[in-house]
């Protein structure tokens, strides 16, 4: 009786050397091609070029190997079919009985910087590995089929201890390809569209994503979860930062440190800047001319809320700020970088997260996606990346905003659009000082932000992520002493916020521009 085969043929050369040579060492021919071959032989283990079984050579630069009916009709051939084993016989084919291939590096390729040509990310495109692996996937009753090195150690420990590979380790082994596929063929499906200019939204929607890591829980203590990471060059997400010190981040700490991290960006690098949030609301903004003083608005402007909560900055935490954050209970600290001393102030606190992300107030790509699970189905959108130019923003009451109040207006309307609707935002001396989320009306948000800013709401500005249908809010701002509204407009009933401004004297600017966020 011949040896049993295996061929093997790897891009990602780990461990493929001892696992040939343990294969050699059970009675296996290994057979293989281009750089795994001489890999091979260079490591002294026997091993038969692919051309020496099909009788036909490597050629068109490698494109064609293995693409052969003496190789496919030996993966294919099902041991059980009678018929199946009489006709290899007859054609002599020799059945193979592992397939170890991985793929040609298409992501390493399209990720590298400066990005590469078309044609150089063409030229990674594999074509005889996925055949291969497809087709012992198919026939994964009789051929153990790895993609991952990781599994190599299992096959091998299999075939020392009952000379074969189980049945429910093939069958979890040809699972692995399909995942291998998918996403290999979606991440060149998704390329090819990105290089046409074309929109994601395609009439077949197809992402891929790489588990950063599984999570104790969800968002509740039932609920399974895990944490996956989009393919691509994105140094300015969350997935990029790196963990310094802390526990695990949970579902929680994920979900909420990117509303931070999304504030944050809308402020960018000019001026320091601190972000407080607390179940994915912003809850405290601070700008200041030290990152002290913006952490310290922050911090003011909700005491209560930012307990628990999770702060972003955009500059390096420094021993001063280090000494106010440490004096409450924070999940995350966020921030480009922390000096020596920071560290070693937070760091005597057990359990908060610090991360460092150099790029974190770097703005968001326009390109990126927002999706979101419903039962059954998928929501995918444009992220929400624009903000009105402040040209483009018409006064439409008699007062104009002064200088400072367009100041402060701006500041709320970036923070508004991150605030769940129906969402209302006061602004007062560069930080928020009262932040009315989620509420089922707009004039209820309001209140709850008054609520909040307390006498500071006094001379505050307002925003309004979305247009005010009555002019209740406006009767409230009035009584709360609030001087200036920014706010989209687009009411059939604007012109009677309009008239309640004017006679109480608030300036009040329509961006044309909603930012609802559910």
């Amino acid at each position: 009786m011949s040896k049993k085969r295996a061929i093997i043929s790897v891009s990602d050369k780990t461990g493929c050397v001892e696992f040939a040579r343990q294969l050699t060492e059970l009675g296996y021919e290994v057979l293989s091609t281009g750089g795994t071959a001489k890999a091979l032989a260079a490591a002294e283990i026997p091993t038969t070029e692919v051309s020496s079984i099909t009788g036909f050579p490597e050629c068109l630069d490698g494109r064609v190997k293995t693409l052969h009916p003496m190789i496919h009709a030996g993966i294919l051939a099902m041991r059980g079919n009678e018929e199946h084993m009489k006709q290899i016989d007859e054609l002599g084919v020799t059945p193979i009985d592992i397939v170890a291939i991985n793929l040609y590096p298409f992501k390493a390729t399209i990720l590298k910087q400066p990005p590469v040509e078309l044609e150089d990310a063409i030229e990674n495109i594999d074509i005889g590995g996925p055949t291969m692996i497809r087709a012992a996937a198919k026939n994964w009753q009789d051929v153990a089929v790895i993609v991952d090195p990781a599994d190599y150690q299992t096959v091998i420990d299999q075939l020392k201890a009952n000379g074969e590979v189980s049945r429910d380790v093939k069958f979890k082994l040809a699972g692995k390809v399909f995942d291998h596929t998918a996403q290999y063929d979606t991440l060149i499906s998704n390329y090819l569209r990105e290089q046409r200019g074309e929109s994601p939204l395609t009439e077949n929607f197809t992402v891929t994503y790489e588990k950063v890591q599984e999570m104790r829980y969800g968002e509740n203590p039932h609920q399974a979860a895990a944490f996956y990471r989009e393919i691509g060059n994105r140094t300015n997400c969350l997935s990029a930062a790196e963990q310094l010190h802390g526990k695990e981040l949970s579902y929680n700490n994920i979900n909420d440190a990117n509303g931070a991290l999304d504030v944050l960006k809308e402020f960018g690098t000019e001026q320091p800047c601190a972000v407080a949030v607390k179940h994915a609301n912003p809850c405290g903004v601070g700008i200041g001319e030290t990152l002290y003083d913006a952490y310290m608005k922050a911090y003011e402007s909700d005491p209560v809320s930012i307990f628990g909560g999770i702060v972003a900055l955009n500059r390096e935490v420094d021993e001063a700020t280090a000494n106010e954050l440490a004096k409450i209970f924070l999940e995350i600290i966020i921030a480009p970088s922390f000096s020596q001393a920071a560290l070693d102030i937070l760091m005597q606190k057990k359990n908060i997260r610090l991360l460092r992300l150099p790029d974190c107030a770097v703005a968001n790509d326009s390109t990126m996606l927002d999706m979101k699970k419903v039962a059954g189905g998928l929501l995918v959108q444009q992220l929400d990346t624009e903000l009105c130019n402040e040209a483009d923003i018409k006064c439409v009451t008699d007062r104009q905003p002064t200088e400072d109040e367009m100041k402060q207006l701006m500041i709320a309307w970036r923070v508004v659009k991150h605030v769940k609707s129906n969402g209302i935002c006061l602004v007062k001396d560069n930080g928020t000082v009262g932040v009315g989320p989620g509420q089922t009306n707009r004039v209820t948000a309001l209140d709850l932000a008054i609520r909040y800013a307390g006498e500071k709401s006094v001379g505050s500005v307002m925003g309004s992520d979305a247009f005010f249908p009555f002019p209740d809010c406006v009767e409230s701002a009035k009584k709360a002493g609030i001087t200036a509204i920014i706010q989209p407009g687009g009411s059939i009933r604007d012109q009677e916020s309009i008239d309640a401004c004017n006679e109480a004297g608030i300036a009040m600017l329509f961006t044309g521009m909603r930012h609802f966020k559910h």
